[in-house]
């Protein structure tokens, strides 16, 4: 008799685990090491008990794996309860992490915060957890270690920020998507936003906010910015949604990131308040 697995998301067989369903698996390995634990239970004998290997309930804990609900019941049963108990309450919406993608000037920050309102979790800018751990900042870390130094250290401390499993609205770096180890990470883990914006629209953001760095001694820095743009277009398409900042105000976007989180994780309630897009106030705020 063939075993029927656990039940995830629609869409999962036969391709590698959504941030959704993998945030179902990791709860899943979660609540059977919480009960293996509480069993006062070594992993080996756990194996010996059910007859499921100790490598496999590695993997089953740790998330990796997405065992059959037969396999479950067995390995529940060890530990005196039932797969259905284990099951229940499990809920992967609240791990759910949102990463907004994007230049300088895309709105991250901005439209990450009112995001991270109206899903009622923390927002976390990425960058500032690396001068945290370096005691630099950006500019310097970049002087004094390199990229090479910097784009280590921002893969350490998002693996430490996924790995806490707390919900979060994530704003990185315009350049994350150029490390394949942290895109990957990023793209397997959580929910990735790419916040379009055209050339001109990032520039005059970043003016708009008192920077004037982008022009200091440099005549092509427009064009130069039109340029890591062009460059980086395919990588920021791979995202697993794309919300354009150039012609929809801050709620228009927030909502629509809401909405698509919302209906990945099979949370039916509906989202806040959507302002269409055409605002001409909030895009320039954006």
């Amino acid at each position: 008799m063939t075993s029927k697995s656990v039940p995830l998301p629609p869409g999962s067989a036969g391709r590698a685990p959504s941030p959704v369903d993998a945030a179902y698996l990791r709860a899943l390995g979660e609540a059977l090491r919480r009960r293996r634990r509480e069993q006062r239970t070594s992993r080996r004998e756990l194996a010996q008990k059910s007859g499921v290997s100790e490598r496999f309930l590695a993997d089953i804990e740790s998330g990796r794996a997405n065992p059959s609900i037969l396999r479950l019941e067995h390995v529940a049963r060890a530990l005196g309860t039932r797969a259905a108990a284990l099951l229940d309450g499990i809920d992967d919406r609240e791990r759910v992490v949102v990463t907004l993608l994007g230049l300088r000037g895309a709105g991250k920050s901005t439209i990450g915060r009112r995001l991270a309102d109206r899903l009622g979790v923390h927002f976390v800018e990425l960058d500032e957890d690396v001068e945290r751990r370096m005691g630099l900042s950006l500019t310097e870390i970049f002087e004094v270690h390199g990229e090479a130094a910097y784009r280590r250290v921002e893969r350490e401390v998002l693996r430490e920020r996924l790995d806490a499993g707390e919900p979060l609205v994530l704003a990185t770096g315009g350049g994350i998507v150029t490390d394949p180890e942290t895109w990957e990470l990023l793209r397997a883990r959580t929910h990735t936003v790419w916040l379009r914006a055209t050339p001109e629209d990032h520039w005059d953001r970043v003016v708009a906010q008192g920077d004037t760095r982008p022009m200091s001694g440099d005549a092509r820095a427009f064009a130069n910015l039109q340029a890591i743009l062009a460059s980086r277009v395919d990588l920021y398409a791979q995202a697993a949604q794309v919300v354009d900042t150039s012609t929809h105000g801050i709620e228009a976007v927030s909502s629509s990131i809401e909405l698509a989180v919302r209906k990945a994780s099979g949370d039916r309630s509906e989202p806040g308040q959507d302002v269409r897009a055409g605002d001409a106030r909030e895009r320039e705020e954006a």
